[in-house]
């Protein structure tokens, strides 16, 4: 029996493994309560996948063919050495993944810098928490996704969920939010009536169905009747906050008649809304109010903003370090914020710590034992690192570990031209991906239940991860892979292949960083100790709760930004009337190279759809279990279609997880936020037709 938890999404479900063959139950856990959902009960069955690899393999003419290690690693590290030649050290990319421990993305992060040498790495979290990342740096001066405890919802006046289904994405999640739902005050933003949404239904509170793509136009229009109401907590803005006045006039020309117009969302429920969430705020009384954002308002041009705004309001209302209240963002993989803290992300050293900055530098090249100019400069983010792949200057070589880009990233058909386009392609995972199948190599890696580690939940917990069970003969650990590339490319430093060893050099290169894990150590959470970053030493008890007396910014106090809407990047037009939203739904899990392994999961939902409102379904002439075709600038996709009441007559929705005919990121725009540099993946403009019409 071994107590770990699910290698699916950040809450991180509590589990036990156990039986032959492993089995998993769920056991009691505050994120979880001792529920798990669908893809949790089946989790080992992934360890189990009839095509899984369990010997490098090399691609030859017309498919693989097995090689041993010494054969595989060898010849990687020789054509790693001629793009040197040819291209120099940024002849080489890496892209990561937030599914891997912490102990694999930090020596990631570690091995592209000094073994690969490169400046050009980043990861799929790019795809999904970058926009609340940045908004969270520049307003409160530190990204923990929940700056709290997830049970702090428990007892909520109102919840707002911002673009976040978690009824499908994390259902176990969703019972913090009954007493909430008894009071009537879950809120969800959404173009869709999504299964969270349903939620609000009975009285438990409202669902925000508006436009796709006018989110911050939604939010600002809360924070001008917050102001022209007078319902901020002006005690609390004078005290800790700056940039007040800058934002109060910004959003003077956002009144609600004109947000009404733009958003679709009525000016009543625009009133009621922001009363509602002034009277549960602490300065006039009630019992709390949390603000939370997910993909859904993030995965925009105008994401970062979006989010910023979000916490603009939270502060006028003095939630942000309340006891009761606060903003978070709902962190979606299983290690999205573990993963984007130790180095990882294009310009992020160990520690969060920037890495153009000199002291940080200096920090990390002494735990490395290297000089500080050793260690490359900022890299590109994940967009324009892929679609730079091949081009003129463009990196040659590409190494992947634990994502499966040709399915997940936007305009997916130009990122598969441009992994095609490259002189070697090394692939890191435990089944043939649809990216796995385009490498030169795939090296086969132990999973969740066959290693030790760390992962750090959607509340900054870090919590450990256990082996259950030995990795079949032939398949190693990427710390293995990583230390002995490194010896043959003549790494300096040091490469343990031992877990703890790994995240014990981790700890001293967070240490002092924004991310702090100083004081978090393996044997203190064995013992069982609930310990959230920053922890800046063993006797520290770490810090579950951020802002409660300052903020950790240069001056103490948070700042408020002005923002303004641009609108998506994509425009509705004649060929093109219609708007594309994607999103997940509960049988599957990101590109769905795992879940659709899994027999009880992909026969509950084998392909993708296209919901469609019945109004919309009538004017391009589909009617039920008609295929639809779905196009856009940069594709197409077919799936079936699926007429429902749930979603607006301007809006189709389609779950991303699917590769081939159903891959909706054929579709998707690949144009990014300037700030965070997310894609666009939540809007687009597309034109439907039956398939056969």
């Amino acid at each position: 029996m071994t107590q770990t938890h699910c290698p699916y999404c950040a809450l991180q479900c509590a589990q036990t493994l156990r039986g032959e063959p492993l089995a998993a139950e769920p056991r009691a856990f505050p994120t979880n309560v001792g529920g798990m959902c669908q893809k949790g009960w089946t989790s080992a069955e992934l360890l189990r996948a009839q095509d899984r690899i369990t010997t490098p393999l090399r691609r030859v003419a017309g498919g693989f063919e097995p090689v041993s290690w010494d054969v595989a690693l060898d010849d990687i590290a020789a054509r790693v050495r001629a793009v040197w030649a040819s291209e120099g050290p940024d002849g080489v990319a890496v892209f990561g993944g937030g599914g891997l421990t912490n102990e694999k993305a930090y020596q990631l992060g570690k091995f592209a810098r000094l073994a690969l040498r490169t400046r050009l790495i980043d990861y799929n979290g790019r795809f999904c928490m970058s926009s609340a990342a940045a908004a969270a740096n520049r307003t409160l001066g530190i990204d923990r996704g929940l700056p709290f405890p997830l049970t702090d919802l428990n007892d909520a006046d109102v919840v707002v969920l911002f673009g976040s289904n978690l009824a499908d994405t994390m259902p176990p999640a969703v019972q913090h939010l009954g007493a909430t739902r008894e009071r009537g005050g879950l809120v969800v933003v959404d173009p869709r009536r999504s299964a969270t949404a349903r939620l609000t239904e009975d009285g438990a509170g409202e669902h925000v169905q508006l436009v796709p793509g006018t989110d911050l136009v939604l939010v600002l229009g809360l924070l001008h009747i917050v102001f022209a109401e007078s319902l901020a907590d002006e005690d609390y803005l004078s005290a800790r906050v700056d940039g007040v006045d800058a934002v109060r006039r910004s959003v003077a020309e956002w009144w609600p008649e004109r947000v009404a117009a733009t958003t679709g969302v009525a000016e009543t429920q625009l009133r009621r809304l922001a009363r509602r969430l002034a009277d549960a705020s602490p300065h006039r009384g009630g019992r709390g109010a949390f603000l939370l954002t997910g993909r859904g308002s993030e995965q925009h041009v105008d994401g970062t903003d979006t989010v910023t705004a979000v916490i603009d309001l939270a502060l006028a209302l003095g939630l942000v370090g309340a006891e009761r209240g606060g903003y978070g963002a709902i962190t979606g993989q299983g290690n999205g914020q573990g993963g984007r803290e130790h180095g990882q992300k294009a310009d992020q050293l160990p520690g969060y710590r920037m890495i153009g900055d000199p002291a940080a530098r200096s920090h990390v090249a002494e735990v490395w034992g290297v000089d500080p100019a050793v260690i490359p400069g900022a890299g590109v983010p994940a967009v324009e690192l892929l679609m730079g792949l091949g081009t003129p200057g463009g990196p040659r070589a590409l190494f992947v570990h634990g994502s499966n880009v040709l399915v997940s990233a936007p305009d997916a058909h130009e990122v598969r031209r441009r992994v095609e386009s490259l002189d070697l392609v090394v692939v890191c995972d435990f089944v043939p991906s649809e990216t796995a199948l385009l490498a030169d190599y795939i090296l086969p890696v132990t999973q969740w239940a066959e290693e030790e580690g760390t992962m750090t939940g959607l509340e900054g917990r870090v919590l450990r991860r256990r082996k259950a069970i030995e990795a079949p003969v032939g398949v190693r650990s990427e710390l293995e892979i990583f230390s002995a590339l490194a010896g043959r490319l003549d790494a300096p430093g040091t490469w343990s292949t031992e877990p703890r060893e790994v995240y014990d050099e981790l700890r001293r290169a967070s240490a002092g960083g924004r991310a702090d894990y100083a004081g978090i150590s393996y044997d203190r959470l064995d013992a069982g100790e609930a310990l959230f970053w920053p922890c800046p030493s063993e006797h520290h008890p770490g810090t579950p709760r951020l802002f409660a007396e300052s903020f950790p910014t240069a001056n103490g106090r948070a700042q408020m930004v002005a923002v303004r809407p641009v609108g998506p990047a994509d425009d509705l037009r004649a060929e093109a009337p219609v708007w594309l939203v994607t999103g997940r739904v509960l049988q599957h899990y990101q590109s769905g190279a795992q879940t659709r392994r899994v027999a009880k999961l992909n026969d509950s939902m084998p392909r993708a759809y296209v919901e469609i409102h019945s109004l919309l379904a009538s004017r391009v002439g589909v009617e039920g279990l008609d295929d639809v075709r779905i196009t856009s600038r940069r594709g197409s996709m077919v799936a079936q279609a699926r007429i429902s009441p749930d979603i607006r007559p301007d809006t189709v929705f389609v779950p991303f997880h699917f590769a081939d005919e159903g891959m909706v990121n054929a579709v998707t725009n690949a144009a990014t936020d300037p700030i965070s540099g997310m894609p666009e993946f939540k809007v687009c403009a597309v034109q439907i037709e039956r398939v056969g019409s």
